[in-house]
């Protein structure tokens, strides 16, 4: 166990170093920085004094390793287009992103779960076939075209949810929240629906096939000749054994969720690193862009990390698998 832990946290290292080298070569290649700085009328003398401040008549080798370092304290220098620090600009954002992945897994998981489980256990049923029918949305509407009609229909027809922003929050700390008010819930709801409902399609489906495929086992089998209930088989036997396929993709997906967010959260106007990112690209901001990078990087690298040591809590095969390879080792 120790050692898969250690062998999966250098492999990430070495993700994020990689990513890291992605990120530093922006800075390199897609523009001059300091004309993003600067105005036209600053003189050639001023601009080489503020090239050597910030480094950048260094070779890359060096500035690679100072921005690794940098990067490991949480220290990505200034934003262009503000002059703030890139690292409160991240800080001020990301629980407004993060607030709204969780609420869109949760969306995911507690209704693409059961609606796979049902259409699993009666797929010929004519339910079934809708539920599978009306799930296509999910994947053919675009979320951007998704979320204009969820405004359209729930915020400017019928005036139950608000249509932009995040509501009234809560300050806790550094953490500004939107569940400890109501408007704050309110606005949660429509834009968690839009960034979730493409995945929940892809949840359903995935429970809904590896449901099938339970079902048809030998030890299903055997359970209704013990004469078993219809509802020890089906959950107490079968879906156990579905979720753990759906453990790694749902936590894929989580990630997902989180580095896709940009579209719902402009539609929206969704104060959040997603919109910081587009608004970034739009001024060439590389700073915040490579910010924005390894810190989608870092979050898969700890959601894929939790997901395999959730792996040895739901697959007993696992751990059996550990328990025989230290008996082989002694």
């Amino acid at each position: 166990m120790i050692a898969f832990i250690l062998r999966r946290m250098l492999q990430s290292i070495a993700v994020l170093v990689a990513v890291g080298l992605v990120a530093f070569s922006l800075f390199r290649y897609v523009g001059d920085p300091i004309n993003a700085m600067v105005g036209q009328d600053t003189s050639m003398e001023d601009r080489a004094a503020l090239r050597e401040k910030l480094g950048l008549n260094d070779s890359p080798p060096v500035q690679f390793l100072r921005f690794i370092s940098n990067a490991a304290r949480g220290n990505f220098g200034l934003s262009y287009r503000t002059s703030e620090p890139v690292s409160r600009m991240i800080f001020e954002r990301i629980p407004a992103t993060l607030e709204l992945a969780f609420c869109a897994a949760i969306f995911v998981l507690f209704v693409g779960v059961p609606m796979g489980v049902y259409t699993g256990l009666y797929p010929k049923h004519w339910s079934s076939r809708l539920l599978q029918t009306v799930s296509l949305l999910g994947v053919s509407l675009p979320p951007f075209l998704l979320g204009i009609l969820l405004i359209l229909v729930f915020a400017v027809m019928l005036h139950w949810l608000p249509s932009f922003g995040r509501g009234e929050t809560v300050q806790i700390g550094w953490w500004t929240t939107n569940f400890l008010t109501l408007s704050g819930l309110k606005a949660l709801i429509l834009p968690s629906i839009t960034l979730g409902l493409f995945q929940l399609t892809l949840i359903m489906r995935l429970v809904r096939s590896e449901m099938l495929e339970v079902m048809r086992t030998d030890y299903i089998k055997f359970a209704r000749a013990r004469g078993l209930s219809n509802r020890a088989i089906n959950f107490g036997h079968a879906l156990k054994n579905t979720l753990v396929p759906v453990i790694t993709v749902m936590g894929l997906q989580l990630g997902t969720l989180i580095a896709f967010a940009i579209v719902t959260e402009t539609v929206f106007a969704w104060p959040g690193v997603g919109q910081l990112f587009l608004q970034s690209v739009q001024f060439s901001d590389i700073p915040v862009m490579a910010a924005y990078l390894l810190l989608i990087a870092l979050l898969f690298v700890v959601i894929n990390l939790v997901v395999d040591l959730l792996y040895f809590v739901v697959d007993p095969r696992l751990r059996s698998q550990g328990g025989a390879a230290k008996v082989a080792g002694h």
